[in-house]
């Protein structure tokens, strides 16, 4: 049995009970503390209301007034080099930031030797060479190449014509990085290049046979390549179509554009669009 002096002790030794709202507050930063000390005044987020954002104005901004400053300092330039080449130089235009040069196919080399050498253009690395195909134009392929110049920043566009028969003259010797491009583009275009070192099929397979980025070109090709287990090699065969070709008339040609589309040119710089050179026909004896 316990004394009673000893319980008396212990009963007042006992520790008080603690309450929750006793509790010291225990946060890392302050704004806990001062919500909890104002529990009562928080708002509910829920009913409060939303605030009515404006709508916003987005100004339509015409192209020719955002490349305006653009237009004008291309426009000097191509006037520029006109008076310098009149001979080989037959128009250019300019659309937002980007100038286009039009020459004939033999004034080809003298104006890209212009552009590289020049101490104005400087226009020493040819990032692309292409072509279009136009079906119902006499010189059927437009022949575009791609400058960049680096020391100026700026970039250049040159475009010639060709035909099935008429050579375009390589800029190879002039850019070295044009060989491949020229490779390219008469595998899929079929545009000759004269002076190239080394013209032959780049992307297409030996043997292959058409061109296949001309508008003619069928879009199922004319033969099928496939892998033959039988003979453990890749074998040629025939074209087998499972419904007949079918054609839709929907015009003279389907690559008529629309309309006669938008000039931008300022009045004081059109020029009469040049003819293609006529094609020297000698008779057959």
């Amino acid at each position: 049995m316990i004394p009673s002096s000893i319980l008396k002790r212990t009963v007042q030794r006992a520790p008080k009970f603690i309450t929750p709202k006793s509790l010291p507050i225990r946060s890392f930063t302050q704004s806990t503390v001062r919500y909890i000390a104002h529990e009562e005044d928080l708002v509910d987020l829920k009913t409060l209301p939303r605030k009515e954002e404006p709508e916003i104005y987005v100004p339509l901004i015409n192209p020719t007034e955002r490349y305006k400053v653009q237009i004008e300092e291309l426009h000097k330039f191509g006037t520029y080099i006109m008076a310098c080449l009149p001979k080989f130089v037959q128009q250019f235009s300019v659309w937002k930031d980007e100038l286009t040069i039009y020459v004939a196919p033999s004034a080809l080399r003298p104006v890209m030797s212009f552009l590289k050498y020049h101490t104005s253009a400087q226009f020493k690395a040819c990032m692309d060479v292409t072509a279009a195909d136009y079906p119902s134009r006499t010189n059927r392929f437009d022949v575009v190449y791609n400058l960049l110049s680096v020391r100026h920043n700026s970039r250049i566009r040159v475009k010639t014509y060709a035909s099935e028969t008429s050579p375009v003259p390589s800029v190879t010797p002039l850019f070295n990085g044009a060989n491949w491009f020229e490779r390219e583009t008469y595998d899929l275009f079929g545009v000759f290049f004269t002076g190239h070192p080394d013209l032959r099929r780049i992307m297409t397979d030996y043997g292959f046979e058409g061109h296949p980025l001309r508008k003619d070109f069928p879009t199922t090709g004319y033969t099928e390549v496939r892998y033959d287990e039988e003979k453990k090699r890749v074998v040629y065969e025939p074209l087998e179509l499972t419904q007949a070709w079918r054609n839709f008339t929907v015009g003279s040609s389907v690559w008529e554009p629309v309309g006669d589309g938008q000039d931008f040119t300022p009045e004081n710089f059109k020029l009469p669009t040049p003819e293609p050179e006529p094609e020297n026909k000698e008779e057959k004896k």
